[in-house]
């Protein structure tokens, strides 16, 4: 597929989960829309632009993995794991229903796709590190990508997972940050400041690239394999916007998990065109 028709496939898949998400949390009245909408355009270039799986064999040995360590936006995940073709669409209208397969937190007992339960933030990125040791001593050349919250990343667990991945050059990992800047409440540099992120990842022996997460060519660029593959693990720093596409969500804290009412719902779908 040439790459202009990559990219437009690719915002065509990210529109459809925002409105597809936004619907989910509205007949439920629960979620976490401002995370699901600032990650859709990443999670979207990573299923329908760059890794590599068949929803057909979803435990294929040689097929990427994908941990959302940001476990609480699963209308991002389950909306790009619906339109990838490991579940029909039906049952995104089940979302955090009574026994439900779509928990408020991914489920790998109930979903296939998922490769394993998140949402106790910080806990994502150390099992995404143990799968990529595993390939790495395996000689598998499977890539592993986990998306990280930014103020997820004051959770000290991440911290001991980065060390170990820089020392161990684990050039098939690659890590990317969901930098809206906003957490639970407030600003990520108003609880417990991150800056400057890449020269701190650079420290711990990562190679680092800054992007605007919803410049899908850029995401597109930043998290294909160059060729000759890569020495150290990869940390893409995606600077987003919570709640992006929407005017009255954008850049707001209280969307974190905000859910809409019959007017705000109307108004987005409006605007998700």
């Amino acid at each position: 597929m040439l790459k202009n028709d990559l990219v437009d496939t690719i915002r065509e898949k990210a529109l459809w989960m925002r409105r597809r998400a936004f619907t989910m949390v509205h007949d439920a009245q629960l979620g976490h829309p401002g995370g699901d909408f600032s990650a859709i355009d990443i999670i979207a270039t990573l299923y329908f632009g760059v890794m590599r799986y068949d929803p057909k064999k979803p435990d294929m040995p040689e097929r990427d993995r994908f941990i959302m360590s940001k476990g609480h936006a699963t209308g991002a995940l389950y909306t790009a794991l619906c339109a990838a073709g490991y579940y029909p669409e039906d049952w995104l209208k089940t979302y955090m229903q009574p026994q439900s397969k779509l928990n408020g937190h991914p489920n790998r007992n109930y979903l296939p796709g998922v490769e394993t339960n998140t949402g106790p933030l910080g806990h994502g990125l150390p099992v995404a590190l143990g799968i990529a040791i595993a390939g790495q001593m395996t000689g598998s050349d499977y890539r592993t990508f986990v998306l990280t919250g930014d103020g997820e990343l004051q959770e000290g667990s991440n911290w001991e997972a980065a060390m170990s991945a820089g020392n161990r050059k684990l050039g098939k990992f690659t890590l990317i940050v969901d930098r809206n800047r906003l957490q639970q409440g407030m600003g990520t540099e108003e609880t417990n400041g991150l800056d400057p992120l890449d020269d701190k990842f650079r420290a711990f022996g990562w190679d680092v690239e800054v992007i605007d997460g919803h410049d899908v060519g850029a995401l597109v660029n930043a998290l294909s394999e160059p060729p000759g593959g890569r020495s150290k693990p990869l940390c893409i720093i995606a600077n987003t916007i919570k709640g992006k596409g929407v005017s009255f969500m954008e850049n707001k804290a209280s969307w974190h998990h905000g859910v809409p009412n019959a007017e705000q719902y109307n108004t987005a779908m409006e605007e998700l065109v």
